[in-house]
């Protein structure tokens, strides 16, 4: 998708999986399949609302490429309620951590319980509604090579303003997970701040005219995850019309790696 930083700047985020990473060798030396470490983490952006809970069962990973079978339990999923306005600004939790076979992963299906709402700013619970269709689990495309002798981490970050639906004047939510999913092992990460630290700003990460990923700041702060290598153009656009957007321009990424950037002060008008 190509979309400019002004369209994005209406709301429109990218969202997608990071090139894909080369394999190490596919056996130890017994014969037997080398094993790799996975982790499977959970982290949001900010949204509007003051708590949204999600109801975790289960882990499901495939790694071939029949959707329709070959699915494996995850072993060692930290089944229970997770509150997505917790895990903010370079805050995540581990849902998984668990052996798997050396390869590639295809899929993986999050299985969620019925035990998820949100709290308004007004401090009202309201139940989240699941479609039917993803009763057995939200299906993630991953296809990507998992790495031997490290660790590789795949981070779900959960896009709340998206996943949540109002339905109609009913006054009922309906949750239809949007997830941006990261594997650390193939990207690099960009940390700053932005003053004033009362605003909240969007933040995009664009070479040429392509948004390769974006996020709001929170408290002045904000982390962009597991981009590929390389110099992005950083575009600071203020939600707050009495700021002007700003740029910085030639910020480098390398593979496993944080990039730190200055902070920025966005001008007034």
């Amino acid at each position: 998708m190509r979309n400019t930083w002004k369209n994005l700047a209406l709301g429109t985020l990218l969202l997608g999986g990071i090139a894909t990473q080369t394999a190490c060798s596919n056996s130890d030396s017994d014969g037997s399949p080398e094993k790799t470490r996975l982790q499977i983490a959970l982290t949001d952006d900010p949204g509007d609302f003051a708590e949204v809970w999600i109801d975790v069962k289960e882990i499901r990973i495939n790694s071939s490429d029949a959707d329709d079978q070959n699915w494996v339990p995850l072993a060692g999923v930290k089944a229970g309620a997770y509150n997505l306005l917790e895990l903010v600004n370079d805050r995540d939790t581990i849902l998984a951590d668990a052996e798997i076979p050396t390869g590639k992963i295809s899929q993986i299906r999050l299985v969620l319980g019925d035990n998820n709402y949100l709290v308004t700013n007004e401090g009202e619970r309201i139940d989240l509604t699941t479609p039917s269709a993803q009763q057995s689990g939200l299906k993630l495309n991953i296809h990507q090579a998992v790495v031997g002798g490290i660790i590789n981490k795949l981070t779900l970050d959960f896009d709340v303003a998206k996943s949540i639906v109002k339905a109609g004047n009913s006054g009922k939510y309906i949750l239809k997970p949007v997830i941006r999913t990261i594997l650390e092992a193939v990207g690099g990460n960009i940390r700053g701040g932005v003053l004033p630290d009362s605003v909240q700003t969007a933040v995009l990460a664009i070479q040429g005219q392509d948004t390769i990923a974006s996020t709001y700041s929170l408290g002045g702060g904000y982390l962009i995850r597991g981009i590929p290598a390389g110099a992005y153009d950083l575009h600071f656009l203020p939600t707050d019309t009495n700021f002007l957007p700003a740029v910085k321009p030639g910020v480098p990424v390398v593979l496993g790696q944080v990039t730190t950037v200055d902070t920025v002060r966005l001008p007034l008008k």
